[in-house]
């Protein structure tokens, strides 16, 4: 096992003064410390050599590396392990060779000024990330807990919380907890109108209107909910189809023909950290597949214009795959083939021709068909009527 030689300390508003003896002592011992501005300010008094964040923040491993030999300490602010750069650092550096120093995070603090445990809120960052991201979250009653990008960020927020029926929440921005200058400002969503500093952490308690938009993570929203020409996986098959996906924290999806993006955004939804790229040759559904990533919580799909199997060439190996149009031979191949272990495959067909595939790739390769019929109550004349959707064969498998 290697020798530990650097340390990375959480600080918060309270600076060296919050430091257990034996983490101050690492730091003020320190040949060298790597921070922010901040982080800097709050540890002053100490001699070691100071670096800042270097640009781009990117060769922020090479710069650590090259501390190895010297007593090094990388500041940051509260938990390193809890939305914060530590977690980074620990994947490009043998643990073995960090010390991890906690202090309480932001969640801690906001969690104990609000009264709200832990265990019954939604941690959420959009530190330096898409801010519609929590756009996924806003569910009636739900607690929210946010570390935000800015001044502006819970003023954004507020925008999505009203625009989906939810103005009457109540939003809370703590900022410097634990400091001096420690501040708190409440409010309402669809009256939000207070200028807070750029370093804060949001409080939601998300409080739905009778017309709010529903929009459970669980995969199967309302049709309504997407632009689309027409073409998408409609409500019932979608909820299916994600079934047989299965998301899962962190997994990536290949959606080969994805058009309005209906079941790369549920995939998206439905788990933490779930990653997407949707294949796609028209721009017109590149369009509002980007448009519904946005609106419904998943900017962080990616589009790629092109046509399977040779738009796949490069990707990312996946842990799922949907083939919901273009479904061919050489199609299937170049997806089997670069999915990971244990990878679902479930490829859609409404066509005879495609459902012909379909039935001669189950013929060889087994997994499961099933035959997804969905009826709808429709009004016939002054009375009511089932009307028949198309029907959809569906096969899946799993890569074992």
């Amino acid at each position: 096992m290697n020798t530990p030689w650097l340390h990375i300390v959480g600080i918060g508003e309270d600076g060296l003064d919050g430091l257990v003896p034996a983490t101050r002592a690492v730091v003020e011992a320190a040949e060298v410390i790597l921070g922010g501005e901040r982080h800097h300010a709050l540890s002053d008094g100490i001699t070691a050599e100071r670096l800042g964040w270097p640009s781009p923040f990117d060769a922020m491993i090479d710069t650590i590396r090259g501390l190895r030999g010297r007593r090094a300490v990388v500041l940051v602010t509260g938990d390193p392990l809890w939305f914060s750069v530590g977690a980074r650092i620990g994947r490009a550096i043998d643990p073995s060779e960090i010390v991890y120093h906690p202090q309480l995070s932001a969640f801690q603090l906001a969690a104990a000024r609000m009264g709200w445990s832990l265990a019954d809120v939604e941690t959420l960052t959009v530190h330096g990330r898409p801010v519609s991201q929590m756009v996924a979250f806003i569910q009636p009653d739900v607690r929210l807990l946010i570390l935000t990008t800015g001044a502006e960020t819970p003023g954004q927020i507020a925008e999505f919380l009203t625009a989906r029926g939810f103005g009457q929440s109540r939003m809370t921005v703590l900022a410097a907890m634990g400091g001096k200058d420690e501040a708190r400002f409440d409010g309402l969503a669809a009256r939000w109108d207070h200028v807070v500093p750029a370093f804060n952490t949001l409080a939601v308690e998300c409080i739905a209107a009778p017309d709010a938009a529903l929009l459970p993570r669980v995969p199967g929203l309302d049709d309504a909910l997407f632009q689309s020409d027409g073409t998408m996986t409609k409500q019932e098959v979608r909820a299916a189809t994600l079934a047989k996906l299965m998301p899962m924290r962190g997994a990536l999806l290949w959606d080969i023909g994805c058009g309005s993006g209906s079941v790369a955004i549920e995939w998206m939804r439905a788990a933490r950290y779930a990653r997407a790229i949707g294949i796609e040759p028209r721009d017109d559904r590149r369009a509002m597949a980007g448009a519904n990533a946005l609106a419904l919580g998943a900017p962080r799909l990616e589009l790629i214009e092109g046509t399977a199997p040779a738009a796949l060439d490069g990707l990312a190996p996946p842990d799922a795959i949907f083939i919901g149009g273009g479904l061919s031979e050489d199609v299937f191949a170049a997806a089997w083939d670069a999915l990971r272990p244990l990878g679902r495959l479930v490829a859609n067909a409404v066509t005879l021709e495609s459902e012909a595939v379909l039935m001669a790739l189950h013929a060889r390769h087994g997994g499961d068909l099933v035959r997804l019929s969905v009826c709808r109550a429709e009004p016939v004349g002054r009375l009511t009527g089932w009307r028949p959707a198309m029907p959809v064969t569906q096969w899946s498998l799993v890569k074992r």
